[in-house]
This record gives C-alpha cells, structure tokens and sequence, in this order.
C-alpha cells in the first residue's frame, strides 16, 4: 500500500479563525484569520468602539495619513499578527485581563466602511 504523506511544518501556526484578546492590550489576529482575510496586505488597524453593545469595529488600512491607527505587529515567520491597544482599553475603561479570550467576528458595513466587528463578553474561551 502507498501513502503520499506530507510533513507538517506549521507547529506554530494558530489555526482560529477567531480575534483574540489578550490580558496585556493586545487583540491578536491567529494565522487562519490572519491568511483568509489577506491582513499581510495591511500596515495599520483603527478601531471603533460602541459603548452601548461593548462592541468593537476593527478597520484594516494602509493609510500613512490616519492620525489614530495602531501598526500591526506581525510575525515574522506569518503565523498571524497583532496590535498593542493600551491606550483604546485605557480610554473606554475596558480591562483586557476580563475580556480576555477567542471572539468570533462579523463584517459590518458601517458610515467608517467595513468593520470587523465583535462583541465583548468577560471570560471568553
């Protein structure tokens, strides 16, 4: 019997699908998440916030000009990327180490264009 194997060379790849949020300011885009919707493609995220549903609108973007974007940290093997958003959490008093977890996401077509968009919960899995 023949097989035709591949080796599995992706040990640290993150394959959710799911924005993360992490108990240091940080929202986290995993490596499916991150190849699918073509993030690589971009330098910086704005951020969006309704306060009413705790909900908050992430903005892709390539705009040098845009006075309040967060660059995007990405890994240097392109196993996904990142924003450190201290300042975001700090403003709306929002702390990260509550909302900490895996959040599943919608796009939204909002007055700012597409939005990423998902909703706070504490305790996320």
């Amino acid at each position: 019997m023949n097989y035709n194997f591949t080796k599995f060379e992706n040990t640290h790849g993150r394959y959710e699908d799911r924005i993360t949020i992490t108990g240091s300011n940080s929202i986290g885009f995993p490596t499916k998440f991150y190849k699918e919707n073509k993030i690589a493609d971009y330098k910086y995220v704005v951020l969006y916030y309704d306060n009413e549903k705790k909900a908050i609108g992430i903005q892709f973007s390539i705009d040098e000009n845009e006075p309040h974007k967060f660059t995007i940290i990405k890994s240097k093997d392109d196993y996904g990327g990142s924003v450190v958003v201290t300042s975001f959490f700090k403003k709306h008093d929002l702390n990260s180490k509550a909302y900490k977890g895996k959040y599943e996401w919608k796009k939204v077509e909002t007055p700012f264009g597409e939005l990423f968009v998902f909703e706070l919960r504490e305790e996320q899995t």
